[in-house]
């Protein structure tokens, strides 16, 4: 049936909405696809809910052809499964917990590893019904600190999760690989350019971990490739431990005045001046101190060296550190601790420690992979006022352990060895892991194997962001005017506008509306009889069907205006060819 306009639920807007910083956020808003509820929560309308289908639609096919079937779980979890993986108290703040009547515990799924892995539990016993793979598309719910850009970032959003079992390895390596070939036969057939990144797992756990990334200057992740083929998240790119460099151990670091050089800038240009050289950034080791906030609410204090010519890097910091909290240390932390001596913090000193036992402050110590043996710093002496230069890794001081908390730059090393990398930024639009076992053990989920024997199942999951990837095909399609979706996702294949108030527009609109509908394409068929036909075709830009047929005064000559939006072409055509055009395509 023909989608008249005079009778759908649809309003547009002619101003951008308060407080939408990008394109998608904008427009989808605008025209009537999407309004707001709360921040981060949508409505969804008819016009979303079109475009929405049809990118499950491709996904369901790609699902079915990779061997996963769809089940559906409810968004309401109760905490016992979550508890019991240790994930109720690793998503902290991203939950949404809640209590029943009853005071039962609750929350609204981030995602459903727990779910699916207590069904086969149920109803799976032994290695002959493995593999397997089954998936849902369902909303989940996770309490975004800064919801943003629409749909990119919210606290309510659709996702398509697919999980695995199998009861070996290789078998999770083979159904690994199925539904990684099936994302990218997805993102084509979507046309969303994408980067496969090398992740971290976080929460999720598991050992290989890859994202699908689009490429766009309103990701939210930076990622970095090399000309060789190495692509990785910030977050999981790995810095190569330098060899060992050979080093006096019979010389002893040098200590100097340095007063008023609490920052890397002022000590480097103050060493140029006192010792006569040509020192760098590159040649201090800058000693940061956090705080972390483990699960069980304990905190704990760590010094990390970098080289000064580095910043702490977040995110890096956060992946490093988890699932404890990172914050930077108090000034009530330094007057707690006083071996940290606030500017001029280092690893060595001479009334500390002896080497190797305890670090110079008394607290745990931990260095960036670029502080290797035999690499020679100027840093802090742990005295007011002073530093010291000659102080030597594995001669002068030991770390505890080394940790990536640095910012990845361009030009830095490939880990793999295949040549400097470039960065970008990025929005995640897929990503699959390597599980293994981590849910299973913790829930039990045993088979039998061909000798008898109980074995734990390894798993796989793999999740697509629906609503993430609509705003993103919509931050890409669009002008000026709004919208102008690719026909694999569009709403409708063509919007058909009798323009004017001559009544044989409107008779031959609706016949061709008919038969267009009736060769089988979708039409939505704009037949408001008091507007004007300028904000009909201010309507169709907006709403960006990718063909407009205007039925306007040629219409009793059987001619028609056939717009190609995406183009920008309008030609007057006949009735007919019109018609063919639409019907061939």
């Amino acid at each position: 049936m023909v989608t008249r306009l005079s009778n759908f639920f649809l309003r547009t807007l002619r101003e951008d909405p308060a407080g939408a910083e990008v394109a998608s956020h904008k427009l989808l808003i605008r025209a009537g696809y999407i309004r707001p509820q709360a921040a981060g929560i949508f409505a969804w309308l008819p016009l979303g809910l079109r475009v929405k289908a049809r990118i499950e639609k491709v996904v369901r096919e790609e699902m079915a052809n990779a061997g996963a079937q769809e089940v559906h779980f409810p968004a309401l979890m109760p905490r016992e499964a979550y508890e019991a993986t240790g994930r109720w108290d690793e998503y902290g703040d991203l939950l949404f917990r809640l209590q029943d009547r009853k005071g039962g515990d609750y929350l609204l799924a981030p995602t459903h590893e727990e779910a699916f892995t207590l069904l086969v539990k149920d109803l799976y016993s032994s290695y002959k019904d493995l593999p397997l793979t089954i998936y849902q598309i369902q909303d989940k719910y996770r309490d975004e600190a800064r919801p943003r850009a629409g749909l990119l970032r919210g606290r309510e959003f659709t996702m398509k999760d697919a999980y695995s079992f199998d009861s070996s390895d290789a078998g999770l390596d083979a159904s690994y690989q199925a539904q990684r070939d099936a994302y990218e036969r997805i993102f084509q057939r979507l046309g969303l350019e994408y980067a496969i990144v090398q992740a971290d797992a976080g929460a999720m756990g598991g050992s290989r971990s890859e994202e699908f990334l689009h490429p766009t200057p309103v990701g939210e992740d930076t990622f970095v490739r090399s000309a060789g083929g190495y692509a990785a998240n910030v977050e999981a790119f790995t810095t190569a431990v330098l060899d060992a460099i050979p080093f006096d151990a019979d010389a002893s670091p040098v200590i100097f005045d340095s007063p008023d050089t609490p920052t890397i800038e002022t000590l480097v240009a103050h060493t140029n001046a006192v010792l006569d050289g040509e020192y760098t950034a590159a040649d201090t080791l800058k000693n940061v101190v956090l705080a972390l906030t483990h699960l069980d609410g304990t905190r704990e204090l760590v010094v990390v060296g970098i080289p000064g010519d580095r910043e702490v890097d977040e995110k890096r910091a956060e992946v490093a550190f988890a699932p404890a909290e990172v914050t930077t240390a108090t000034a009530e932390d330094f007057e707690n601790n006083p071996l940290l001596v606030k500017g001029y913090i280092g690893p060595w000193s001479p009334t500390g420690a002896v080497l190797g036992e305890e670090s110079a402050t008394g607290i745990r110590y931990l260095v960036d992979p670029r502080v290797s043996e035999g690499t020679s710093w100027i840093t802090g002496a742990n005295i007011d006022q002073k530093h010291a230069h000659s102080v030597v890794a594995g001669r002068d001081f030991e770390a505890d352990g080394i940790v990536e908390i640095a910012n990845v730059r361009a030009g830095d090393p490939a880990p793999d060895g295949s040549g400097p990398v470039e960065l970008a930024r990025g929005m995640e639009i897929g990503h699959v892991f390597q599980l293994g076992r981590k849910y299973a053990e913790a829930l039990g989920l045993k088979v039998l194997d061909e000798n008898g024997k109980l074995v734990t199942v390894t798993m796989g999951s793999y999740g697509i962001g629906v609503t993430r990837i609509l705003a993103i095909i919509a931050e890409l399609n669009n002008d000026d005017k709004g919208l102008i979706w690719p026909p694999s996702v569009a709403p409708f294949d063509v919007q058909v506008v009798a323009a004017g108030r001559d009544q044989v527009a409107f008779d031959v609109a609706t016949e061709l509306s008919a038969s267009l509908e009736a060769a089988g394409l979708d039409v939505l068929y704009d037949d408001r009889p008091k507007v004007s036909p300028g904000v009909k075709f201010g309507d169709a830009e907006l709403v960006g069907v990718p063909w407009i047929v205007i039925v306007g005064r040629g219409a009793a000559e059987g001619q028609v205006e056939l717009w190609d939006r995406a183009g920008g072409v309008r030609e007057a055509v006949s009735i007919d060819e019109a018609r063919a055009r639409l019907t061939t395509r």
